[in-house]
């Protein structure tokens, strides 16, 4: 590796750094400084824009955020708290199952902000320490990204591996991330149901629970939204919502199913590329959920499922294009330095997602950015597939907004980032969960994809 080589990683890894700093739309924007660097200063070709999955993320957050303009998603966050309240004694394992699957529908973590008070709430009125599923229901919001149909995670999984000659699906990939990542969960979750001292046993707790101010405060209301009138518009907008998805995994589908010549079902009826599939139906089920349901264009741009994916946009356009400019560049050397590492040991590829997740902060970043350069250097597919979950790793550093929302959301002090930043409530179940799934998903992938390995060593 170069002088040169080194230097522009530098650059690199600093604009990352910079960015994820200032967070929000920073991680795009300064990565573009980052870009102009390597391309005017040094001469480096750039590279190719990741537009085919800006534009489904475009068109999946269109359609979810006239979800929540519509009502639709307070509608499902009500059925979600009244499935807690039923079973309180169990929060620490029914609270994350709910934000894993509320981000498997929606696309995204950011839903988390609706239901995570009502966690709290339930787990400090049944006396549970909040730490316990807060810490890891902010973990499995997040983990759902690679298990959703319409996240940009998994839609550029499926994008970049079929181009690069792993005719992987949508549904086989959530055939292996969805059992991985419940199983990384529940273990998580049974390692935090113990989780530090009861209340009633919790000095710092007792002492604030002393202070009147403090006592009301923290049990003088009660976070819930069974109080909230639900349209028939709204109720509506869910069922074209979960439609739509429906429609997405159909269509997947043929592509799984091999007809009489060799070909598959969506090649014999001439469909187009699943990329171009899910633009279409999440664009008309947007448009179905403005003409019949009441969403007002207006209220879904200025909500937060549609702000939060819009910085998702800029983020991995930003972001992916510099990482691209650099190992495009780089291709030849990359290889050269990594061939005996990645022969003798693929699975350790999964490090590399995860430390560049920390710096980052977007799986769909992580994917777009590092999947071409892992396929560039001989790993095979259902390797990468296997791995899929240690794309998640911006807990580590707990700046990430779930992180810091699900701190302050907890009116107990329970949940908290420690006095040396990496102690954290958030790291013990983030690294158990995301251990687990990639381990659990690397052995299924060995199992199911078998045949696959066979050719791919002869």
């Amino acid at each position: 590796m170069s002088l040169v080589m080194i230097i522009e990683l530098l650059i690199v890894l600093a604009a990352l750094y910079v960015g994820s700093r200032y967070g929000s739309l920073a991680l795009g924007a300064i990565s573009g400084i980052g870009l102009a660097i390597l391309v005017f200063g040094f001469g480096l070709k750039p590279g190719t824009p990741p537009t085919d999955v800006i534009y489904i993320i475009i068109a999946a957050v269109t359609c979810a955020g006239t979800l929540q303009a519509s009502g639709g998603m307070d509608w499902m966050i009500q059925v979600a708290e009244k499935m807690l309240r039923k079973h309180p004694d169990h929060i620490t394992f029914l609270g994350p199952l709910t934000t894993f699957f509320l981000t498997v529908l929606v696309g995204t973590g950011h839903v988390v902000y609706t239901i995570m008070p009502i966690i709290c709430d339930i787990a400090l009125k049944k006396n549970i320490r909040p730490e316990r599923p807060c810490g890891v229901s902010s973990i499995a919001s997040q983990v759902g990204i690679t298990c959703s149909p319409i996240a940009a995670a998994v839609v550029a999984f499926v994008t970049i591996s079929n181009a690069n000659g792993f005719m992987v699906s949508i549904p086989q990939v959530l055939m292996v991330t969805i059992p991985s990542c419940l199983i990384g969960l529940m273990c998580a979750a049974a390692a935090s149901y113990r989780r530090g001292k009861d209340l009633d046993k919790d000095p710092d707790f007792i002492a604030r629970k002393a202070d009147p101010e403090m006592y009301k405060y923290m049990y003088g209301s009660s976070a819930t939204t069974l109080d909230k009138v639900i349209s028939k518009e709204a109720k509506a907008s869910v069922f074209i919502f979960l439609g739509a998805l429906l429609v997405i995994v159909g269509f997947a589908f043929c592509q799984m199913i091999h007809v009489a010549d060799g070909g598959t079902l969506a090649e014999a009826i001439n469909l187009p590329k699943m990329n171009i599939i899910i633009q279409i139906i999440m664009l008309t089920a947007a448009a179905a959920n403005i003409m019949f349901c009441k969403a007002q264009p207006k209220k879904a741009v200025g909500g937060a499922v549609w702000q939060s994916g819009m910085v998702a946009v800029v983020a991995i356009y930003g972001i992916a294009w510099l990482a691209d400019t650099y190992f495009g560049n780089y291709l030849d050397e990359m290889k050269l330095m990594l061939a005996d590492l990645v022969t003798n040991y693929p699975w350790s590829i999964a490090f590399v997602f995860f430390l560049v997740s920390v710096l980052i902060n977007s799986q769909g970043a992580v994917v777009v950015a590092m999947l071409p350069l892992a396929y560039e250097l001989g790993i095979a597919g259902p390797v990468l597939l296997g791995v899929l979950p240690s794309v998640y790793g911006y807990f580590f550093i707990p700046n990430y907004p779930s992180d810091i929302a699900t701190v302050n959301f907890d009116r107990s002090g329970t949940t908290k980032i420690g006095r040396y930043l990496l102690n954290h409530s958030f790291m013990m179940p983030g690294l158990i969960c995301v251990i687990v799934s990639t381990v659990v998903g690397y052995l299924v992938t060995n199992v199911a994809f078998h045949g696959y390995f066979m050719s791919f060593v002869h």
